[in-house]
């Protein structure tokens, strides 16, 4: 048996099968130059368990779980701005309009992206929820009613959106590790809703004559303030005053006057998925 050759021929299928292999390699190159009987009886059980590792059922299923958890967080934004952007007078004509026309068309594909990945895994993309916006029962009629009247209560929800999508997403790169295209992509998806959730703190910074806007809304979060007049969106932003990274002390590190606030803007703290299913959860029907 050519082992390399073998080899070869997966990695035609899977140009990513070293990085699948990661800290494997050793053995590998050690059947592959060992002699004689030893390693040919080897090398079925080694291989096998290797690929086994490299593309085991238990990671796709986690992947599959992870892009699920992903799409319902995509359909809730999406439905969110197809709805708002159907609202006759909501959103203002030019700039704003332009704004969440593109960020609807954002989520929208990453949705048919999700739902694309997971079948081509073997997976069956989970069912659309029915959304109640207002974080009501179905009525139309809980805490957040006007959601789609109200323009500042639009970009409030819109805002708090946003940034629970950055974080969950961070939250979960670690259970994509197994598949570096997939976690790239996911990766690519993150770094676009922060471009969102910093567009629309952009516009909520432009209106200071907005009774929901809390002092003077920057493109990062700052502590764990919202910048928005409700403590119904606080539980996204709880956590985000850490001040240590990787056990390493940022405020005054090295000697620089580094204080509290400035530690937690250079840095995004990740969410759990339960976190994040708690936060959505009253919107959820």
């Amino acid at each position: 048996m050519n082992l390399q050759h073998v080899l070869t021929e997966i990695e035609k299928i899977d140009p990513e099968v070293y990085d699948r292999l990661d800290g494997r390699r050793q053995a590998v190159k050690s059947l592959a130059t060992a002699g004689g009987k030893i390693a040919l009886a080897a090398v079925p059980l080694a291989l096998g368990s290797l690929l086994s590792k490299a593309y085991g059922q238990p990671a796709t299923g986690q992947i599959i779980n992870v892009l699920n958890f992903a799409l319902t967080l995509e359909y809730l934004e999406a439905e969110f701005y197809n709805t708002g952007l159907a609202s006759a007078g909501l959103i203002p004509s030019g700039e704003d309009r332009m704004a969440f026309e593109t960020i609807a068309l954002h989520e929208n594909e990453h949705v048919q992206f999700l739902k694309a990945a997971i079948t081509q895994l073997g997976g069956m993309p989970v069912a659309k929820p029915t959304f109640d916006f207002t974080a009501g029962d179905g009525s139309g009629m809980g805490p957040l009613a006007g959601v789609f009247a109200n323009y500042s209560l639009f970009l409030a929800v819109s805002q708090t959106f946003e940034d629970t999508g950055v974080l969950a997403y961070k939250g979960q790169a670690a259970n994509l590790i197994s598949s570096n295209e997939i976690l790239r992509a996911a990766l690519r998806i993150h770094s676009v809703e922060a471009r969102h959730a910093a567009h629309v703190r952009e516009i909520r910074s432009r209106r200071q004559s907005d009774p929901l806007v809390v002092g003077m809304p920057q493109p990062w979060i700052t502590g764990n303030q919202s910048n928005i007049a409700t403590n119904l969106v606080q539980p996204s932003y709880n956590g985000e005053e850490n001040t240590v990274q990787a056990g390493v002390q940022i405020v005054g590190i090295n000697g620089f006057a580094i204080d509290g606030n400035d530690a937690s803007e250079a840095f995004d703290e990740p969410l759990s998925k339960e976190q994040v299913l708690m936060i959505v959860d009253p919107f959820i029907v």
